[in-house]
């Protein structure tokens, strides 16, 4: 086992399993759960669904390509805010690195005020504590990830198995014990496209919300500084990862479109606790509310994993507190750590309103992210022709360049669409300057 010889630097003792147990814990919470109700009710045609799905699949396998070339060529902690500094220098940095820690550290807040919500329906007196709950088990992962990050790891190992085999089982009693729908059912008369006589909205609605659940088929890449082998494990931990990611997704799509009538799911809001209880009935409303918990723990636990490292790697580079280099005995950043934890719980007691309106515009910020890598691998290649690439993004420099329009459409899209969340992701760039200005100041 290798570990730091200072207290300002990661261990490296990660490798493959971990890798795609960060990836799949890091990206499937309840999203693939919960999301298809309102996906249904815009579009109203499984074979539309489906196809959007295979869509944002195709992406996230492609953006996974690139990735692996940035990971391995730059395997430093912080993913996203690492390739952009590097590429266009630190204001840039800057902007990606605090935009994509700010957007984790909401979905962090929701998804863990979300959890709260769900133990309250298995503890009735719990009921209206919900905040209080939610910054209590914060608080208990919290303490956890200071232990450090090999008790932290495990913990994600098992949360993610779990979760696999919870959803694979899931889709097998669809298949198993649920009645296929019939043509007529399949088919709805009241979704969006019907009603507005346009498909524009309604799609990039279903795009905002799939690539929601969709985030995350890169988290492994925020580990690459503290991989054994990052240039060897990094392409088997996320091609591995996103692999399972898009199995588990189009599986569990197919298998709620199997059993669930097309105007019940459009009305759903959690798709798969409906279809559980078309098959077995009311009484079996609890055990999906159990899986969700340990789903939403599984993730929850990979964005206090990988955010942190975030803020490490900033202030490394002095963009953020000197102090938040500092890493204790266990190879946690604890002052990012500290820093992260209180940012969430704050969002958290202000209310889930406030965390989830966050979430919203996360979306934005999240796609920004991928963007800026696809720019930065290209910018890389450029400007640093010589630096060791162990992998290479085939088809360069077509594929990048295919994604990076991608992301832009649907930025452009996304803005044009949902002008109320994109203003104020639109805001936190403009106010993005004064605070690097303020930001170097301070570290000068």
């Amino acid at each position: 086992m290798t570990q730091s010889s200072s207290k300002n630097e990661l261990f490296k003792i990660l490798g493959v399993g971990f890798g795609i147990a960060v990836t799949v814990g890091g990206t499937i919470g309840t999203g693939i759960l919960r999301k298809l109700g309102p996906i249904a009710a815009q579009l109203g045609e499984p074979w539309l669904i489906m196809l959007l799905w295979a869509a944002v699949s195709l992406y996230a396998f492609l953006g996974t390509l690139c990735t692996i070339e940035l990971g391995t060529s730059v395997p430093k902690a912080g993913a996203w805010y690492v390739y952009a500094q590097r590429a266009f220098g630190s204001y840039a940095g800057f902007v990606v690195g605090i935009n994509s820690w700010l957007g984790t550290c909401s979905a962090l807040g929701f998804g863990v005020y979300t959890m709260s919500e769900y133990l309250a329906l298995l503890i009735p007196t719990l009921t209206g504590y919900e905040p209080y709950v939610a910054a209590a088990i914060l608080l208990v992962l919290t303490c956890i990830h200071w232990i450090g990050l090999a008790l932290a790891s495990s913990f994600q190992n098992i949360m993610s198995v779990l979760k696999g085999i919870g959803l694979f089982v899931f889709v097998a009693v669809c298949y198993i014990y649920g009645d296929e729908v019939t043509a007529e059912q399949a088919h709805t008369t009241t979704s969006k496209i019907i009603a507005t006589g346009s498909w524009i909205a309604p799609v990039i609605f279903s795009l905002q919300a799939i690539f929601y659940t969709y985030d995350g088929w890169h988290t492994a890449a925020y580990f690459s500084e503290e991989d054994r082998d990052p240039g060897k494990n990094l392409p088997r931990s996320m091609m591995g990862g996103v692999l399972l990611i898009i199995a588990i997704y189009l599986l569990c799509n197919l298998a709620i479109l199997h059993v669930l009538p097309m105007n019940e799911l459009s009305q759903s809001k959690l798709a798969a606790a409906d279809a559980i209880r078309l098959i077995f009935g009311e009484g079996s409303g609890k055990i999906v509310t159990l899986f969700l918990m340990i789903s939403i723990l599984g993730i929850v636990n990979a964005q206090l994993l990988f955010n942190p490292r975030v803020l490490y790697s900033m202030s490394r580079d002095g963009l953020f507190l000197p102090s938040g280099t500092s890493v204790n005995r266990g190879g946690t950043p604890a002052v990012a750590m500290l820093v992260t934890s209180g940012v969430a719980i704050l969002l958290i007691l202000i209310g889930k309103d406030a965390c989830e309106k966050l979430s919203d515009i996360a979306t934005f910020f999240f796609v920004l992210g991928y963007a800026s890598g696809f720019a930065s691998l290209l910018a890389l290649r450029r400007k640093e022709p010589a630096l060791p690439r162990p992998w290479k993004v085939p088809a360069y420099p077509v594929l990048p360049i295919v994604m990076l329009i991608c992301s832009i459409a649907f930025l452009i899209g996304a803005v044009i669409q949902d002008l109320a969340s994109s203003q104020f992701a639109l805001l936190f760039l403009v106010i993005s300057y004064p605070a690097y200005l303020l930001v170097r100041r301070a570290n000068s």
